[in-house]
């Protein structure tokens, strides 16, 4: 709008920065992220689970979800040997537990016996969920992508599962499931306030002006 001036700004040139440090901007700007608490199972059948924090739907029709490994982690070369993995929702009530599973274990370890985290078996997949996770999203591989120095996982969702006392009105509903995100740094946070408001039909906009003007600060 004319006559706006906005605060000065610092500018990030990834061209300039070395190493991770432009990773560290971006894992600051692009927040909150929900977490893949991914787990896999390797052909030796070692139990793998770790939370990856670039994870978000990809498709509806059919129902694709992806998260990316940040390099050659043992969630991808896991899901590429069996074609299979779960993601469990991030409940708060679980925070240290999500948090040590992020540790480097040798891929012969399962980080869910370290942390303390109980696994059961899922529904249509071998890979297991987290028992104490109310929510568990089960995949099979869709595909990978390679990007620079990351790999997008695309998982077919083939079940979802959600404890009984989280679902309302047919789905889970936010209230109960009390999640945990990731920001930058060492930072994390939790759902906090919860706004509702209905999306404006075109026609709304068109029949009534106010709507603008208010949006506009008229």
């Amino acid at each position: 709008m004319g006559g706006v001036t906005s605060p000065a700004r610092v500018l990030y040139d990834p061209a300039e920065m070395r190493g991770r440090d432009f990773y560290r901007i971006l894992n600051s700007v692009v927040v909150p992220r929900p977490i893949a608490w991914v787990c896999s199972r390797s052909a030796a059948g070692v139990d793998n689970l770790a939370p990856h924090s670039f994870y978000t739907v990809s498709c509806v029709k059919p129902p694709i979800v992806q998260f990316t490994s940040v390099g050659r982690k043992d969630s991808l070369n896991n899901v590429e040997a069996t074609g299979e993995f779960t993601v469990s929702l991030t409940p708060r009530a679980l925070f240290e537990q999500i948090n040590a599973t992020a540790t480097d274990f040798p891929p012969d370890q399962s980080e869910a016996e370290h942390a303390g985290v109980v696994l059961e078996p899922s529904e249509r997949v071998a890979a297991q969920r987290v028992a104490g996770s109310p929510v568990s999203i089960e995949c099979t591989l869709h595909s990978t992508v390679k990007l620079g120095d990351c790999w997008v996982v695309f998982g077919r969702v083939v079940a979802v599962t959600a404890y009984e006392s989280v679902v309302r009105d047919g789905r889970p509903r936010i209230e109960h499931l009390d999640p945990v995100a990731r920001l930058g740094g060492n930072e994390w946070s939790t759902l906090g306030e919860v706004l509702q408001v209905p999306r404006i039909p075109y026609e709304d906009w068109s029949e009534d002006p106010s709507i603008g003007e208010r949006l506009r600060g008229g």
